[in-house]
């Protein structure tokens, strides 16, 4: 197994974005920064890795994030809803689709839930992932005293 397989793999919560997937996503939204990525599957030229700590960084504007799906997702999930409500970013999230989760509930139920039909092919795996997926968009909170009603 090569250093990069591993991270296509069971063998680790990092599962990399397909590149198409990602493609058609950042034709809509215009991604400016991958919040959760490692050098070597980065898809911004702005990104944080483990070393950064995504979960420490401010983040602002439009943000893409494929999170490691283990037991910590929930941290980053909350941390996405936070910065659409407090710092006014867009964050679109490709997550599995775990329903029956507390995060899932606490978070993506705020959110814009996109179910995906069918599973994704990971990174450069040979089978699809063993999970459906959703992506999940969080965007800034319009508060009411920002509209304005004409007459």
């Amino acid at each position: 197994m090569s250093n990069m397989d591993v991270h296509f793999s069971s063998k680790t919560d990092m599962w990399a974005t397909p590149n198409d997937f990602f493609a058609s996503l950042d034709a809509v939204f215009r991604f400016e920064t991958d919040v959760c990525a490692i050098a070597e599957n980065a898809k911004c030229a702005r990104y944080f890795t483990p070393e950064m700590d995504g979960l420490s960084q401010e983040w602002a504007g439009i943000c893409w994030m494929n999170p490691p799906y283990g037991r910590g997702i929930g941290a980053w999930v909350g941390k996405a809803l936070e910065s659409a409500k407090t710092n006014g970013a867009t964050v679109v999230c490709l997550l599995p689709a775990r329903v029956d989760t507390r995060w899932w509930h606490d978070y993506c139920t705020q959110g814009e839930v996109h179910f995906l039909k069918g599973r994704l092919k990971f990174g450069d795996a040979k089978h699809s992932a063993p999970f459906p997926c959703a992506v999940v968009v969080f965007r800034p909170s319009v508060l009411d005293a920002d509209i304005e009603v004409a007459a």
